[in-house]
């Protein structure tokens, strides 16, 4: 009998929802929805590094994006659909009262941004992170010494932190707060009262501290002298964590009515979309996972044997069964990547929306249309010119880190920078300096692994960047010295969500099973030119030097 599985990634500025037959791995529809609030920059400000979403986002969305599936889907197989697992952006938590019950959708709250969710690309506490940090090493044990030494501002509680303090009236509506990748398939089972709340393993043990050796969370005594604030908080939330391939429950009869899907199917428990997507890759020890998009996330895995005592530093983390059960996952990644090649066209782009067509006659809507049109137009013209340049020929060093440094050695202090231009740089000199540095901190990436014991011997990349840019994947195999395969799917972490459904439906007796039929296979490899190798390795020193320098570290 034929069962799909559906697997729903909630990115930055979307939904994606994926029908997957269970027993072909074909992807037979596809749907995606961008969150309206969000479109519009509401709770949003970037000069203050703040970026929410609102709950309503998630939900509204959702009904939509399914009911655009089932549109697109064969007649029919909505009763044929057997799990749903989702995958999110993280760290992302909210604030919940007693009743579990997110600020946010009490009227009180609807529009205060800091009872939404604290989108992952939120800087607005690095104070709490610097004090997290400070306080886990200076403690008889290190609670950081599985998340690679340093907390990030990016994470759990250094936002619930900041949060708190920011914002009374939160800090006394708030009982306990609770991942994104936790919540939806809270929401959909019925679970999300702080008495019935799971938790999985993927956001626990890489954002929030969790480790089994020292019984789930820090105890309350280390959260309580960082700050009163968070005296207690640790104790609302669940020792006990899930790894994605098991079921947090049956999907309630409202929910089933609301998204037009049986009721009582199951709802695999949620893990962030990096980790996912990597299952989708087959990952396995060796082969390093990167999602490339506006950030990247880098996940490799690697066996107990394999890490032994280690405790690799200035990642995001190694977990038991954050990525495949059985096996430790690890986790990296650039703050920005597609980011930077954005905010370059923004910035080159900048006399056009405010200068040149402001002064149009032009009605509105046309106006914006052909922005939209130049704005579309202008990476590409970019990687056209700057794919004409050698190695090294624009004398441009740059570094990544617009939006701080995730890591190696998690960073948002840090800001990037420029060297090298004289008036002959043009905008495609400097785009190819900013392609050269987004390949640099990956590969800053690498040989942090390797330098921890960990095998990164081939990449997988998933993500637009991948199936879009000849010239930024062939300058990454160039600048990291490994073949890099590109996956078919377009939905690679839908597709990994959609894996662990039917796993954790019962379809499949494990993961490894479901990925034999379901994972992606590799549509295009781009392999090292030996001939660049010198010229990168000298420029990735140069981007090391220009790192040392902005961090007053030159000597």
């Amino acid at each position: 009998m034929v069962s799909y599985a559906l697997g729903l990634d909630y990115g930055s500025d979307s939904v994606r929802a994926l029908l997957v037959d269970t027993a072909t791995g074909s992807e037979v529809a596809t749907a995606t929805v961008l969150y309206p609030r969000w479109a519009k920059g509401l709770y949003c400000n970037p000069s203050a590094d703040q970026f929410r979403q609102h709950p309503l986002d998630y939900l509204e969305s959702l009904e939509t994006v399914l009911a655009d599936l089932w549109q697109a889907a064969p007649a029919g197989a909505v009763q044929h659909v057997v799990g749903i697992a989702f995958d999110t952006t993280g760290s992302t938590p909210i604030a919940i009262d007693s009743e579990g019950q997110a600020l946010a959708l009490k009227p009180e709250f609807a529009s205060n941004p800091n009872a939404m969710f604290v989108l992952w690309k939120d800087h607005t506490a690095v104070k709490e992170a610097q004090q997290i940090t400070a306080a886990a090493q200076a403690a008889s044990e290190n609670y950081l010494k599985y998340e690679g030494g340093i907390y990030s501002s990016e994470w759990f509680w250094a936002k619930a932190l900041h949060v708190l303090r920011a914002d009374p009236a939160v800090r006394d509506a708030a009982y306990s707060w609770v991942e994104h990748c936790d919540w939806m398939p809270a929401v959909l089972t019925g679970t999300t009262h702080p008495s019935k709340l799971r938790i999985g393993r993927c956001a626990a043990g890489h954002k929030m501290m969790w480790h089994e050796s020292w019984g789930g969370f820090p105890p309350n005594s280390f959260f309580k002298a960082l700050d009163p604030v968070l005296d207690g908080l640790r104790d609302t939330l669940p020792a006990q964590t899930y790894t994605s391939d098991q079921s947090v429950g049956a999907l309630t009869a409202e929910w089933a009515a609301k998204l037009g899907l049986p009721a009582g199917i199951a709802v695999g428990f949620g893990a962030f979309d990096c980790h996912m997507g990597a299952v989708a890759a087959r990952v396995k020890p060796g082969v390093l996972t990167k999602i490339m998009g506006t950030s990247t996330c880098d996940i490799t895995v690697a066996t107990y044997q394999e890490m032994a005592d280690t405790c690799a530093r200035g990642i995001c983390g190694q977990v038991d069964g954050s990525v495949l059960p059985g096996m430790v996952g690890l986790e990296a990644g650039q703050s920005a990547f597609g980011d930077l090649y954005a905010w370059f066209r923004n910035l080159v782009n900048w006399p056009l929306q405010n200068i040149a067509l402001s002064q149009t006659v032009l009605d509105d809507a046309t106006r914006q249309a052909l922005i939209k049109e130049i704005e579309d137009k202008t990476l590409i013209a970019l990687s056209d010119e700057a794919a004409k340049l050698a190695p090294g020929q624009a004398g441009i060093t740059a570094l990544d880190w617009v939006n701080g440094r995730r890591t190696p050695d998690a960073d948002q202090t840090v800001a990037m920078a420029i060297a090298g231009l004289k008036m002959g740089s043009q905008a495609p000199q400097v785009f190819r300096g900013l392609v050269e540095a987004t390949a640099f901190g990956a590969r800053a990436i690498i040989e942090r692994f390797r330098a921890e014991g960990v095998r990164v011997d081939s990449v997988v990349a998933i993500g637009g960047i991948s199936k879009k840019s000849d010239l930024v994947m062939q300058i990454c195999a160039d600048v990291w010295g490994c073949p890099i395969d590109v996956l078919e799917s377009d939905q690679s972490c839908a597709l990994g969500a959609a894996i662990f459904a039917a796993t954790a439906a019962g379809v499949y007796p494990n993961v490894a099973a479901a990925q034999e039929v379901m994972a992606s296979s590799v549509c295009k490899t781009y392999t090292p030119n030996s001939d660049t190798a010198a010229t990168y390795n000298t420029l990735y020193q140069n981007y090391l030097a220009l790192g040392a320098f902005v961090n007053g570290e030159a000597k």
